[in-house]
């Protein structure tokens, strides 16, 4: 099996998605909760990893910035990327 191929795999895909999810991050800039990305790879998981993660067009959205308060009064920005792309990544 090629190195995409099990990367790209099913249950490589689960346990990603399963990481994500214990993370219970922030929504991106796409407004995607973690609990909607089960249902998401679902629908579009084929669709992805064929035309665009294999031919090489996928591309990262846009990460949405935030900024958290420091004890100093100072704000410290904070990226937070579509948990589709941290699925992915």
């Amino acid at each position: 099996m090629e190195l995409m191929e099990r990367i790209l795999s099913k249950e490589n895909l689960q346990m990603a998605i399963k990481k994500v999810k214990q993370n219970k991050g922030a929504p991106g800039v796409d407004k995607m909760t973690v609990q909607e990305i089960e249902y998401w790879f679902e629908q579009y998981q084929e669709e992805l990893m064929s035309s665009m993660i294999m031919d090489k067009k996928y591309r990262p959205m846009s990460v949405k910035r935030v900024y958290i308060s420091k004890p100093n009064g100072k704000q410290r920005p904070l990226g937070i990327p579509t948990v589709v792309d941290c699925v992915i990544q």
